[in-house]
């Protein structure tokens, strides 16, 4: 490959990354600016304000944004540039008198916002449905594949063309249908139906499969010529060698559960269950869209999903193409 093709693929994948990352950067951006900022498109960085730090008749403290005049004895003379208070002039301590340019403070209220719970909690119902999720995703997945590659029974091809016909269709299909049986099992407003219906499904089984049908077959025959029982052999030699496939696995079970929105929408309505997607809502009421706070929380929420990637990089591109799945 000569320099110049070398080149052009670089500008080109640098391109694309500028392009994937600019929706991250817009939101960290949107997350540390004044409310006021963001309806304002020709303002890319957060500008520094001052704001003049007052009481209210809760005992809370308030900001109101200000304009510093100048000194004067007993603090600053200022002005008021926002609020029924606008145009007005009066002398605040200095001590009273900030000035930030970006708003950290957005992360801790988008944190304490919820609705009659904290962000932590719809963190921690995300982490316990994901992780419920993908351990059960892995078994039955790991289960199904190892019969669909190694075992003989009946209509074994006819089964697995018919599985792979049902991921042409779409969730929304299956939605009624779905809540219609969690609701007569009696698992509405439950964890059990934020994770039953998700612990199985064909993608992972036709991930592994194609894995193991890439590994020798007279591993499978010396095994059984060994005495090794079939639960054995997948447990002591597969299971070691899908370690790539098993983490691109639990990448994808863990990722699409916690950015499931529509679902826990439908099976749960108590805000002590609510996984952090359905939380995000709470930004969002009649009065308008905390746009900051969203931000925020959405900032929040996506850390450990970009942790757990780059913790599992390696394991998650070998396992995909280990598997030949393409993009």
């Amino acid at each position: 490959m000569t320099f110049v093709q070398r080149l052009t693929i670089h500008l080109v994948l640098i391109a694309g990354a500028v392009f994937m990352c600019f929706p991250f950067a817009w939101m960290v951006l949107t997350s540390l600016k004044d409310p006021k900022e963001i309806l304002h498109p020709e303002v890319v960085l957060p500008r520094q304000r001052t704001y003049l730090k007052l009481k209210t008749s809760y005992d809370t403290v308030k900001e109101i944004e200000v304009q510093v005049l100048g000194r004067q004895s007993g603090g600053l003379r200022v002005r008021h540039v926002a609020g029924a208070m606008y145009g007005k002039e009066e002398v605040a301590q200095q001590a009273d008198v900030i000035t930030r340019r970006f708003h950290w403070q957005n992360y801790a209220s988008a944190w304490s916002r919820g609705k009659g719970v904290t962000f932590t909690e719809y963190l921690a119902n995300s982490f316990l449905v994901s992780a419920a999720t993908t351990l059960g995703n892995l078994v039955t997945s790991l289960l199904a594949a190892y019969a669909f590659a190694f075992m003989n029974f009946p209509a074994k091809n006819a089964l697995f063309a018919l599985m792979l016909a049902l991921m042409m269709v779409p969730q929304q299909v299956l939605l009624v249908p779905d809540f219609l049986i969690v609701k007569e099992l009696g698992w509405y407003n439950s964890y059990w139906a934020l994770i039953v219906p998700w612990t199985a499904g064909v993608f992972g089984i036709f991930l592994l499969r194609q894995f193991f049908l890439t590994l020798p077959r007279d591993l499978w025959e010396a095994a059984l010529i060994d005495g090794c029982s079939r639960l054995g052999f997948l447990y002591r030699i597969l299971v070691p060698l899908s370690v790539p496939p098993l983490v691109t696995l639990a990448i994808f079970s863990f990722l699409s559960t916690w950015n499931a929105l529509i679902w826990p929408l439908v099976v749960v309505d108590r805000p002590e269950l609510f996984t952090v997607q359905v939380g995000l809502a709470s930004f969002t009421n009649e009065a308008g869209t905390r746009w900051e706070l969203l931000m925020a929380a959405s900032t929040i929420s996506i850390l450990p999903l970009v942790l757990m990637y780059f913790v599992a990089q390696r394991q998650f591109i070998e396992g995909i193409a280990g598997t030949g799945i393409k993009g």
